[in-house]
């Protein structure tokens, strides 16, 4: 990506946080920042800490040591539900849809945190809960519309495709209208078309809604084409951080990749 792009202040900073499980360390003293607007890559191995990383973002994970500041604002020790209400949304590596649930209801899911109506007034579909839910269905109908799944708004999750399931968390997720947008391997299992699509999809979303987006991605041609900065973790700690260009020819990040000995 262009490193002349312009964005705003950090919307997220992570300071020294370091995160444990019993005697085994997922991460150790790791400091980055996301900048209003662009597109942050976290890239390593298997086993470098990425998605224990995301995890501390959005609240999974409680790190023993560090601070976690979101738009401007230390964070304390916050529930995943009352994060995704401050405005974080994440997709998952592994697809965590309602299988037998439509298209449309699966992205209607992503709007909880968004409805106010009390259980009585949804339960009567009247008044308040009647229009919230009219507004909610015609959010996720221009979601359905962007991501070109209008043939699919009806089907079962559970019947589509893998790749069409994976497009359809991506609009679950943007249902939420996230300040940050966390995608976990967003183009695992893909063939190359749709890896396309989503890498499309994924610079459209930044580009015409504005969204500050974090991803975990194995695919370097990915990281390449549509990051705008890189950070990367090697047995839970940073070894790099910078632009595409600047990642890709650092000598530890080559020899992580390559599985070269440290001294």
């Amino acid at each position: 990506m262009n490193s002349t792009r312009k964005f705003g202040d950090p919307i997220l900073s992570v300071n020294n946080i370091s995160l444990s499980f019993g005697g085994v360390k997922a991460l150790t003293n790791i400091s980055f920042d996301i900048l209003q607007g662009e597109i942050r890559a976290i890239i390593g191995p298997n086993g470098a800490g990425k998605s224990s990383m995301l995890n501390v973002i959005n609240g999974f994970y409680h790190p023993q040591e560090g601070e976690v500041w979101f738009d401007g604002k230390l964070r304390g020790s916050l529930r995943p539900y009352e994060i995704a209400r401050q405005g974080i949304a994440r997709t998952f590596q592994n697809i965590a849809l309602f299988k037998g649930m439509s298209t449309l209801d699966n992205l209607m899911t992503g709007r909880i945190t968004k409805m106010h109506a009390n259980i009585f007034w949804q339960a009567l579909w009247k008044g308040k809960a009647e229009k919230e839910e009219l507004m909610h269905r015609e959010r996720v109908e221009r979601i359905i519309d962007f991501l070109e799944i209008q043939a699919i708004r009806k089907t079962p999750v559970g019947r589509l495709p893998y790749g069409l399931q994976k497009r359809v968390e991506l609009g679950r997720a943007l249902a939420a209208e996230s300040k940050l947008l966390l995608l976990d391997e967003p183009m695992a299992g893909m063939n190359l078309e749709e890896k396309e699509d989503m890498c499309r999809f994924i610079l459209e979303v930044n580009d015409q809604f504005g969204t500050t987006i974090a991803l975990i991605e194995h695919d370097m041609s990915v990281v390449m084409d549509i990051a705008d900065r890189v950070i990367v973790l090697d047995y839970g700690k940073k070894i790099g951080d910078g632009y595409p260009d600047e990642v890709r020819n650092d000598k530890d990040v080559i020899d992580a990749y390559l599985g070269v000995a440290h001294d």
